[in-house]
């Protein structure tokens, strides 16, 4: 092996050949524990998003807030969770899809206008972003942020709807794309989600609390109580102890993102109204179904490919074993290894263990293949290892198109099974043998009756992207005043 000048491949993160999580959002009203259990909150939520961490509470008449770069951990301290009083607060943690990673673009986003103190936290993407933050500046708008969230205030504050919740309404039917969101005034707490009902977002109850969550398992770390999803284009308003709900205009279909069954969320949640470890469970068993091979054991690469495998080895009789071991004391980053160290990158986090795969037929599996890199490096790893044959199994179908929704996702360009077929891309990572699950195996796994967004696999958008939207004026003067007669009249006949 060559020790000359090292390439971008040669030290690739185990993580970093991955569709990266979006964000997670947080949110409690009526808690004397408000901003701890906000903070415990996050931390169910942690595999979300690792680069940032904030925290908005309320005491009734002000918000405080503490936000960082890092994990929950680097951010809050017992010291910084008591300088949040209040009985109401919402969190995020976030890993960045639109906006650079620096502090100003952590979340939530604080702002203060003519309605009064407000601050949001997003998951998702907003598709039409640049056009409406260009109208914005062209009127004078200053941004703080790069963050595709911050243009949501802004459009509250020089939306002249008296009436919070029309405004709210009203702003939210001039944005398109994915969020599910929460935002905090002083007295109310409300949990979005857009009408397509791409990210996820549940409502539970904690004694006298609700709390909402993007999944579950940040619930079950609480001991709150399910009650439901927020619904896709319900505005959820918690305020005094009662729930009420408004709806943003119905969308053509429902989009849930198969991607978070596939990879995103933890196993131990349940997403869109499904258990996550059934799903995975259920596409390794189809797996093994459309893509049997001779083999001595079932591998997972950890820690997204272990559901998958198991229900890959119940179904074909294989055992199961975990022939690689996860390190997960390592942050997101490490040094840039020398060029005589190769590998570094994946071997910081995988380790094989050798008594296991040597000499052995190898049945290899994980979620999915992005770049192809890591995958090689993996592979590379078992054979090392004295491994005699490696066959790879993904528990989803190639992913040929980017995300718009939320994720960070690689180009076209990038995607190996966009350029690659699958016996280049067999070639490529050095397996004897690989197969996919195929797209109807995949979504019959989640129970889809045509009520997911699956474009990663199969470019079929169900939100147009670019400049085929044809924007309205926003709020034209005419437009608002009408908006606004409608309102006093609702409550004149109230």
């Amino acid at each position: 092996m060559s020790s000359g000048a090292l390439k971008d491949q040669d030290w690739y993160d185990i993580d970093e050949d991955k569709f990266r999580d979006e964000c997670g959002v947080f949110g409690i009203a009526r808690s004397e524990e408000a901003s701890r259990l906000t903070y415990l909150g996050l931390y169910g939520l942690q595999h979300r998003g690792q680069e940032s961490a904030g925290i908005v509470t309320s005491d009734g008449s002000r918000l405080h807030h503490h936000k960082g770069m890092g994990y929950v951990s680097d951010v809050f301290d017992s010291q910084r969770i008591a300088s949040l009083p209040g009985d109401s607060a919402i969190g995020h943690v976030r890993y960045s899809t639109t906006g650079s990673s620096i502090v100003a673009n952590a979340q939530p986003i604080l702002t203060e206008s003519w309605r009064g103190p407000m601050a949001v936290a997003h998951n998702g993407n907003l598709v039409n972003v640049s056009q409406i933050r260009q109208r914005l500046e062209s009127d004078g708008a200053i941004f703080q942020s790069t963050s595709d969230t911050e243009v949501i205030l802004h459009l509250l504050a020089r939306c002249p709807l008296h009436d919070f919740d029309a405004a709210l309404k009203n702003v939210l039917s001039y944005v398109h794309g994915a969020f599910s969101l929460v935002l905090l005034t002083p007295r109310t707490l409300y949990a979005v989600r857009d009408p397509f009902g791409v990210r996820p977002l549940c409502l539970g109850r904690l004694g006298e609390a609700f709390v909402v969550a993007s999944e579950t398992c940040a619930f079950d770390l609480l001991g709150v109580e399910y009650i439901r999803d927020v619904l896709p284009g319900e505005i959820l308003r918690i305020q005094d102890g009662e729930l009420r709900s408004a709806f943003l205009p119905t969308a053509p279909r429902t989009a849930h993102c198969i991607f978070e069954h596939v990879y995103f969320s933890r196993p131990d949640s349940k997403v869109f109204e499904r258990s996550v470890h059934k799903s995975r469970y259920k596409m390794g068993r189809q797996l093994a179904k459309e893509a049997p091979v001779e083999a001595e054991l079932v591998v997972p690469v950890p820690d997204s490919g272990v559901t998958a495998a198991l229900g890959y080895s119940d179904e074909s009789g294989v055992p199961f074993t975990m022939g690689l071991v996860r390190n997960h004391y390592v942050g997101r980053t490490f040094i840039q290894p020398s060029p005589s160290i190769r590998h570094f990158g994946v071997r910081v986090k995988l380790n094989p263990v050798k008594e296991l795969l040597r000499n052995k037929r190898i049945i290899l599996i994980d979620d999915s293949i992005v770049r192809g890199t890591t995958s090689q490096k993996i592979v590379d790893m078992v054979r090392s290892a004295g491994a005699r044959e490696v066959h790879f199994r993904i528990s989803s179908p190639p992913t040929i198109a980017p995300c718009y929704y939320g994720i960070d996702t690689p180009t076209y360009r990038e995607l190996i099974a966009a350029q690659k077929s699958v016996e280049e891309i067999r070639q490529f990572v050095g397996a004897d043998t690989l197969a996919y699950l195929s797209l109807e195996g995949m979504k019959a796994a989640v129970g889809d009756r045509g009520d997911f967004c699956s474009a990663c696999f199969d470019e079929q958008y169900p939100i147009t992207v670019g400049g085929e939207h044809r924007q309205k004026e926003l709020f034209s003067l005419q437009e608002l005043r009408r908006s606004e007669q409608l309102v006093s009249k609702e409550k004149n006949t109230d």
